[in-house]
């Protein structure tokens, strides 16, 4: 026998439209941060084969920090993404909140200072899931970049 639906309690919490609207953001962050290790590792390739980079210090030193900051960009527009989605979602009352308490649950840093409603209370940890991938993905294009430079420098073979 099924319940009544005019009988459910208005406080359930909904797994559905946080799923969705979480997943379809998520989706968009990987393509922001697609185009980013796209952009990083263009670079790095055509660096290397005009032989700017490798055996020099600075050069790679710089190449290094312009990949770093580029992949802290690309985070901070995934962050405001999730931010303008909270904002339309009715969460904030201005987008300055929005982006702080995205930012708090992107980074997983988690101060629990702002909660955001029973409805949508699940793009937290949806959020949070996102960031800890996208940084992950971050950290292996930075270290793969480091590699390269590395091995290039040593002289070392290519594998």
């Amino acid at each position: 026998m099924f319940p009544n639906p005019l009988m459910i309690p208005t406080n359930r919490i909904s797994l559905l439209n946080p799923l969705l609207v979480g997943f379809a953001t998520t989706l968009c962050t990987i393509l922001i941060h697609a185009m980013i290790v796209t952009a990083i590792i263009t670079e790095v390739r055509r660096d290397l084969r005009l032989g700017r980079v490798g055996p020099r210090f600075w050069a790679n030193l710089t190449l290094i920090t312009s990949a770093t900051l580029l992949a802290l960009a690309g985070h901070l527009v995934e962050i405001g993404l999730w931010a303008v989605v909270f904002d339309a979602c009715g969460e904030f009352s201005n987008f300055a909140a929005a982006f702080y308490h995205s930012a708090v649950n992107y980074t997983t840093l988690g101060y629990g200072d702002v909660v955001m409603s029973v409805r949508w209370r699940l793009l937290g940890p949806l959020e949070a899931s996102d960031g800890m991938l996208m940084f992950g993905v971050s950290t292996a294009v930075i270290f793969a970049v480091v590699q390269r430079l590395t091995q290039m420098r040593l002289g070392l073979p290519d594998h």
